[in-house]
């Protein structure tokens, strides 16, 4: 939700830009590719969520917006020049945002052919196991241990953004420089295949950077305390203490964020390199913290479709 609407205010804010300069500069082109990405973003981990028909609905967007970006090559011309201004200008960055989207949106179905065809390797191989609670001999309560890399949210949108917006003023260079060559091929095919080509290493180079910053971690819940080990340092909340405790334990944003009493961290599991024969997942957290953490007066609300579970002291 937060990047289709973080999209749509980009585009928006683009629309708005090329109304006031009457000009398609550099400026409403970035907020065009961004806010594209963003909605090709929001709509890849849609159909990732489907559990039944996510598949089905990610071709057919990928076919459909595809189709879109041809027919306004081949016939946009002369349909621009007859629009009125804003409905031109409308048309243009809906066309603009479309590159990047339907770029991330064939990514994301690369993803899932490589998965398909790599499947029969990893059934073949062992099977790996989400790390699991176990009793701690030498306190009370119990603990799991994970690999995590210290890493908000925050910094993970900044950094996929930096990526989208350097691929794509790489990408800008490169079609000024061929530009005989894009003129064969197509605009839009052209910038289709620089950010595949481009996307996809980038993506790489910042997975291996990130997975780089992996540590050893240790979570720990006793009956009125929460203990973390993180690397070489360590923690300790007590559950009166402790403000905002967030647990999502699938996907690549699976992670545990906890601030309360001068400590304030959050950890990617998901992103990070997994121990041999583990996934980067977390367990999900044990029946008696819910109660021993709503006993002392944190509320918990969950996603909507239940894999976050976030608990918040409320201001009186």
């Amino acid at each position: 939700m937060k990047a289709t609407i973080c999209g749509l205010v980009l585009l928006a804010a683009a629309f708005v830009a090329m109304l006031v300069t009457n000009d398609l500069g550099i400026v409403p082109l970035l907020l065009m590719l961004v806010g594209g990405w963003c909605l090709g973003f929001a709509f890849v981990n849609l159909t990732f969520r489907m559990r039944r028909n996510g598949l089905f609905l990610h071709i057919a967007g990928a076919v459909v917006i595809s189709a879109e970006g041809f027919a306004m090559i081949e016939f946009g011309g002369p349909l621009l020049a007859a629009l009125p201004e804003h409905v031109g200008a409308a048309l243009i960055v809906v066309q603009m945002a479309g590159i990047t989207a339907v770029a991330w949106i064939w990514l994301g179905l690369l993803s899932r052919v490589t998965d398909a065809l790599t499947r029969r390797e990893r059934r073949n191989a062992p099977t790996r196991t989400t790390s699991q609670w176990e009793r701690d001999e030498g306190g009370d309560g119990s603990f799991v241990s994970v690999r995590a890399i210290r890493l908000r949210m925050r910094q993970v949108t900044v950094a996929i953004v930096g990526v989208v917006l350097a691929v794509s003023g790489f990408g800008i260079a490169l079609l000024i420089a061929f530009d005989d060559a894009v003129s064969h091929l197509g605009a839009r095919l052209s910038i289709v295949l620089i950010g595949i080509v481009l996307g996809l290493p980038a993506y790489a180079a910042l997975s291996t950077v990130l997975r780089r910053r992996t540590e050893e971690c240790m979570i720990a819940f006793g009956n009125d305390e929460v203990r973390l080990t993180v690397g070489e340092s360590a923690s300790v909340i007590r559950f009166s203490d402790l403000e905002h405790l967030r647990w999502r334990g699938g996907s690549d944003y699976a992670r545990v964020e906890l601030r309360g009493r001068g400590v304030d961290l959050s950890l990617f599991i998901g992103l990070a390199k997994p121990a041999p024969g583990r996934t980067a997942e977390l367990p999900p957290l044990p029946r008696r913290v819910f109660t021993r953490l709503e006993r002392v007066g944190l509320v918990v609300t969950r996603s909507r479709r239940g894999d976050v579970v976030t608990f918040s002291r409320t201001v009186s």
